[in-house]
């Protein structure tokens, strides 16, 4: 493909008759104070000349160009700021002309409030998608003849999920009328094959609880997998047999070694703010070679996730492993906001990032604290980025926790509405409010406002090369801490960006994580761990 170096295309299908690709465009080419321009282009194959046909353009953001088996049709998702996808977007559907071009559009379904997902066509013609009609993603099906949408599936259950990068498959075609499909049901996943002529759903057993990247020909199929217990995977499916087959893990590392020493996640409904319930899963101390003080409840580590529209899920996280063999339970939150528990839930964080977030990690400790499961004199929270500003927050806001580590967290929401790439640019506007306009409501979410009010310890991680959340956030309030004498580390990372990515580099953040704790609560570290400087100690 000839390309200009300020175009970036992604989300490609190969227009075979024409001898082009389709594909989503970011024109980078403007004056650098502007956003790129995004549109869906026809690029010719090596050896045309021509250039890139624009096909589709206007709107903020496109994705998901799919081609009509015939040729003859294309599909794609579109929407507009401040939206982000998840909050509402748009599918049409073209004809596409003797000369390449698109015409008769037909809005199929969505708009500024109804969320879309994933529209793949299937042999016969017909244009499928996952929509949020019912308040949950559910499958539906619209065919160009009558132009008449038609649900295939109604579930409390979501079958569809936040497009944050181009290319999710949550089903795809493992025959002509079979559907290979996946879905998120308090808090796990489930496989299943939809019969589109009977709209039949047979469930499939599986060892998994996280499903994902299902992609589908021929009476097989292909999908990421992991449980509590086990690595992540690729699993071939086989429609004759129903058989499932591991093809590749993500370690070759054997888990039985670690019998007696990996804690299983429990799923937990607790109640929360305003009369409402939320989720979270916890993770027990488990080490067969060591019981607990007799009489005393364990020290919890909260985890907030990040996205915030995102969602954490029970497979096997060896970073929570280390803190449970260790004799620290693991409470791991899907607050208001996240994902899988359906629309109202999802959009229980709009207006309120930095409320609900906090208080459902506040009131998920309470609760297990008052069931007898955890010490609430000894609880920690922990988070990176979106999940980092809920830790600051809760540390800011709250006396709850007893100590606390920041990865590359938000503390200065302001500077985040500020300066981010497009996708994000007006993210904010749902999560806290309008922006500028709503600037007071900015600075009252923003921990680096208040950093005097802290009275925990905490740690600061952060990498040098983070242009989503840059240094100077994590050093201001590293340095607020330090003046009002409370405990304090902060340890940078050369080379890291939002988000460690170096073996060595999450190693040393882990370890220096309980190190800190260990300082604070006084017990000693049973491994030889590289001493943190802490301040104020």
């Amino acid at each position: 493909v000839t390309q200009n170096a300020g175009m970036r295309y992604a989300d490609y299908v190969a227009d075979w008759q024409r001898g082009r690709l389709i594909a989503v465009r970011e024109d980078h080419t403007g004056p650098k104070d502007q956003q790129c321009v995004n549109s869906i282009v026809a690029v010719p194959f090596m050896g045309h000349e021509q250039g890139d046909m624009v096909l589709v353009s206007g709107n903020d953001f496109y994705s998901s160009p799919r081609l009509s088996p015939d040729g003859r049709r294309l599909a794609w998702l579109t929407w507009n700021h401040p939206n982000m996808p998840w909050d509402g977007c748009e599918l049409w559907v073209a004809d596409i002309d003797g000369q390449g071009d698109l015409s008769n559009q037909v809005l199929v379904a969505g708009n500024v409030t109804e969320s879309i997902c994933q529209p793949e066509w299937s042999g016969d013609g017909t244009l499928y998608f996952v929509a949020e009609y019912t308040g949950w993603w559910n499958l539906y099906r619209w065919r160009p003849n009558t132009q008449q949408r038609e649900q295939l599936t109604n579930l409390d259950a979501e079958f569809g999920g936040p497009m944050w990068v181009f290319g999710q498959s949550m089903y795809g075609f493992v025959a002509a009328n079979q559907i290979l499909c996946t879905y998120s049901q308090h808090g796990e996943s489930k496989l299943a094959i939809l019969d589109t002529d009977t709209l039949t759903l047979r469930h499939i057993d599986t060892p998994y609880t996280a499903i994902g990247n299902v992609y589908a020909t021929d009476g097989k199929a292909v999908f990421s997998a992991a449980s509590p217990t086990t690595f992540g995977v690729i699993v071939l499916f086989e429609l004759a047999d129903l058989r499932l087959t591991e093809l590749k893990r993500s370690s070759d590392l054997d888990l039985g070694q670690f019998a007696g020493y990996l804690s299983v996640p429990q799923a937990i409904e607790f109640p929360t703010g305003n009369g409402q319930t939320a989720h979270t899963f916890y993770y027990p101390p488990v080490n067969k070679d060591f019981d607990g003080t007799a009489g005393e409840l364990p020290p919890v580590l909260i985890k907030s996730h990040g996205g915030p529209t995102g969602a954490t899920s029970s497979t096997l996280k060896l970073s929570y492993q280390y803190w449970t063999s260790r004799g620290i339970g693991v409470l791991d939150v899907n607050y208001g906001g996240s994902t899988g528990y359906g629309r109202d839930y999802r959009q229980r964080l709009n207006g309120n990032w930095g409320i609900v977030d906090m208080d459902d990690c506040v009131n998920a400790a309470k609760y297990l604290a008052a069931q007898g499961v955890i010490d609430g004199n000894r609880l920690m929270i922990s988070g990176g980025s979106a999940g980092g500003y809920t830790t600051l927050c809760a540390l800011t806001f709250r006396q709850v926790f007893k100590a606390g580590a920041s990865y590359y967290g938000v503390s200065d929401a302001e500077a985040l509405a500020k300066d981010t790439h497009k996708f994000e640019s007006r993210y904010l506007d749902s999560l806290i409010g309008p922006y500028p306009a709503r600037r007071d409501i900015y600075i009252e979410r923003s921990p680096i406002h208040f950093a005097d009010r802290i009275s925990s310890p905490v740690l600061f991680l952060q990498g040098l090369e983070d242009e989503v959340v840059p240094p100077s956030q994590s050093e201001a309030m590293f340095k607020a801490v330090r003046q009002n004498e409370i405990p304090t580390a902060y340890l940078t990372f050369e080379g890291e960006q939002h988000g460690f990515r170096k073996a060595e580099n999450i190693k040393r953040a882990l370890e220096a994580e309980f190190y800190f704790y260990s300082k604070v609560f006084g017990y000693e570290a049973a491994d030889e761990i590289e001493p943190v400087a802490i301040e104020n100690l």
